[in-house]
């Protein structure tokens, strides 16, 4: 490990104790997206004692932040991504309170080499990562396209390198009908409920011409008040998901017509809304990725131990993936292989084991972002590689 890597992680070290403590509390306190506003301060407020100058309330999102040093050098513009949203009723069952100190971590650990080493710091405080995530907005107005790498670490039960994920339309069918007596005079009604069970039934047919790298489900949301009462408004929610942003607008027109012949056969009107974000596939820059699992390589994980990844969700970082080169490795946290979104996972996450492991992820993270500002070679591999995903 050479000497300005050394001093990283050194630094971190120096810094693990409060980095514990941030964790357990954002952990300890979960926050649904755009809603994180303990977090989000706590975070911000950190960055700002580390020397970094923090924009909050970013695009007019009250719990998004850019914090930024910039060494007044030239070089490469490095973004961490720190995501800090719980899940309904289960909390930080994804380990965001884990992500988010990893970001942190690093990005403490960088700013002790940053006069050294040149170029700029950036830490994005991204919300709502698991609804409305901000990514989409960000990457939409351009915030990251100046950046030369993103880069974030996932809390997981293995490390796994960066892999890809599917693009996402959450898609809401809302029928409207006619109220009538169930069983007095059925026939002066139109029934919502038949024609959100229309579309259930298509769909389910569409899925035997699907990809086997597609996802198509549903729930329905609303479904009537009574059974003697023929519904006049019922509503179903899907998710439609494809392994490339193509993919998934093909399916979603498919969906729609099935959604539109429902509506037809039964004689109700439709209303189509998006009610989450619609999130891009993840491209994976692959020089970017090698960089951190050269790093984990060099820190003795075995080789064997890190797996190749592809995530059948849906991910924010997709819509960062298109326009700048990005990488979302897996760092192990837990020793059970306890999935992602489980209570399991969840209080696994919040142990002394956990928080360790999320000071060598931020290690993991800083050092790679050392790479790409100093290693003029690893930067134009980068860039060509995201280059040619371009065209």
């Amino acid at each position: 490990m050479n000497e300005l890597k050394t001093r990283i992680h050194d630094h971190i070290q120096a810094y693990s104790s409060r980095l514990k403590e941030i964790a357990s509390f954002v952990g300890a306190n979960p926050e649904l997206g755009h809603e994180e506003k303990q977090a989000s301060a706590l975070l911000a407020s950190e960055l700002e004692k580390l020397g970094f100058r923090v924009e909050r309330g970013v695009l007019g999102l009250a719990t998004a932040f850019i914090a930024e040093y910039a060494s007044g050098a030239p070089g490469p513009v490095v973004a961490l991504l720190a995501e800090y949203d719980a899940l309904p009723e289960i909390g930080h069952a994804c380990g965001h309170h884990l992500i988010c100190t990893m970001a942190l971590g690093a990005a403490a650990g960088l700013r002790a080499v940053a006069d050294q080493t040149g170029g700029t710091i950036r830490v994005y405080g991204t919300p709502a990562e698991e609804t409305k995530g901000a990514k989409v907005d960000m990457a939409a107005a351009g915030l990251f396209d100046d950046c030369d790498i993103a880069i974030m670490a996932h809390p997981y039960h293995s490390y796994e390198r960066s892999g890809s994920s599917l693009a996402i339309d959450a898609l809401q069918f809302e029928y409207r009908g006619k109220s009538a007596h169930a069983a007095a005079n059925p026939e002066l009604g139109i029934n919502a409920l038949d024609a959100v069970i229309q579309l259930f039934n298509s769909v389910n047919a569409l899925r035997q011409q699907t990809r086997s790298d597609a996802r198509i489900h549903g729930i329905i949301s609303h479904g009537g008040q009574a059974p003697n009462m023929i519904p006049d408004y019922a509503e179903a929610r899907f998710y439609v998901r494809g392994a490339t942003r193509a993919y998934a607008d093909e399916l979603a027109r498919k969906v729609k017509a099935c959604a539109e012949a429902a509506a037809i056969a039964t004689g109700c009107s439709l209303s189509v809304s998006n009610y989450e974000y619609s999130y891009d596939e993840l491209r994976t820059n692959e020089a970017l990725s090698g960089a951190f699992t050269a790093n984990l390589l060099a820190n003795g994980i075995p080789e064997a131990d890190i797996h190749s990844a592809h995530d059948n969700g849906s991910l924010d970082l997709g819509n960062v993936s298109l326009r700048c080169p990005a990488a979302h490795p897996y760092i192990k946290v837990v020793d059970a292989p306890y999935e992602l979104h489980t209570i399991e996972f969840r209080d696994a996450a919040q142990t002394d084991p956990a928080y360790e492991a999320m000071v060598f992820g931020a290690k993991m993270l800083a050092s790679t972002a050392c790479d790409v500002l100093t290693d003029a070679s690893l930067l134009r591999r980068i860039k060509e590689e995201f280059a040619a995903s371009q065209a």
